[in-house]
């Protein structure tokens, strides 16, 4: 097993064969997520991307939660500064949060949120930008922004209606209710449900046979997909022409076509020989 670790250790990424495992890692703080913290899952995430080797991705929480959001301090001190700067930091923060959450969801590999607990706020939409979610029955859902008089803003507007529907995302979004895995499920919300002892290794084998198929042809059908419902059904074909011309040339392909040939060739041989009836 490797590991990689930002120095402060607020995100731990180990790899174990080809699924990485990235740990949100405050669990004081219940894995909240404050601006030391985003840096570090930019440089895990980007660390990820650049590694052959990881064919995939299971992102979790440590301790009892998954991801509380964002961090308290860093609301008092976005109220602490000078009225004149709220909007210029609150925007650059905002910025940043937003460019985090598009290196996870555009992660050219399968993502899947393995959530162990609480994923409330900011840390709901984490989750919900992955590929794919897990959740332990112990874990809870809560789009809870309304309640601190805020809008979802870490990409929840975006990715929650394409999973449980517009009416419903309203429902979650205005009221801020809790939501528990089985009404999860029933909705939508996440993929599957399992036991919070069998959590990780569920997502870890998930994650494995989500890895198996060529990287280029996983990386550029992800891309694809991620914008189906932005696109006409002629772009989709423009993008898809593209992308298939890329994976002809890939190595992949080239020698998945030539084992084919080859296992072609090697039965019609043994046929003319009467060795195969």
């Amino acid at each position: 097993m490797s590991r990689h670790a930002s120095e402060s250790d607020a995100i731990l990424l180990q790899a174990e064969g080809p699924v990485a495992v990235l740990t949100l890692n405050r669990p004081a703080a219940r894995n909240a997520i404050d601006d030391d913290m985003r840096a570090d899952l930019m440089a895990a995430l980007d660390h990820v991307a650049k590694t052959d080797s990881i064919k995939a991705l299971v992102i979790t929480g440590a301790g009892k939660g998954f991801c509380a959001g964002g961090d308290v301090k860093s609301m008092q001190a976005r109220l602490a500064v000078p009225p004149g700067e709220v909007a210029l930091n609150g925007w650059r923060r905002q910025q940043r949060t937003h460019h985090a959450i598009a290196m996870l969801h555009a992660l050219p590999k399968p993502t899947i949120a393995a959530v162990n607990g609480a994923a409330t706020g900011l840390g709901c939409d984490v989750a919900l930008c992955c590929d794919f979610i897990i959740a332990a029955d112990t874990a809870r859902f809560a789009m809870t922004y309304i309640l601190r008089g805020l809008i979802p803003d870490g990409g929840g507007m975006y990715f929650l209606p394409r999973r449980v529907g517009l009416p419903r995302a309203k429902e979650l979004i205005f009221s801020g209710r809790t939501v528990e895995p089985e009404e999860a499920l029933r909705i939508n919300m996440i993929d599957r449900v399992t036991t919070a002892a069998t959590l990780l290794d569920d997502a870890r084998a998930w994650a494995a046979e989500l890895s198996h198929g060529a990287p280029a042809a996983l990386a550029l059908s992800k891309n694809i997909l991620d914008q189906t419902f932005e696109l006409s059904v002629e772009q989709i074909f423009a993008l898809g022409s593209q992308a298939q011309a890329i994976c002809y040339s890939s190595r992949e392909h080239q020698e998945s076509v030539a084992a084919f040939l080859d296992s072609v060739a090697q039965r019609r041989a043994a046929k003319e020989k009467g060795e195969v009836a």
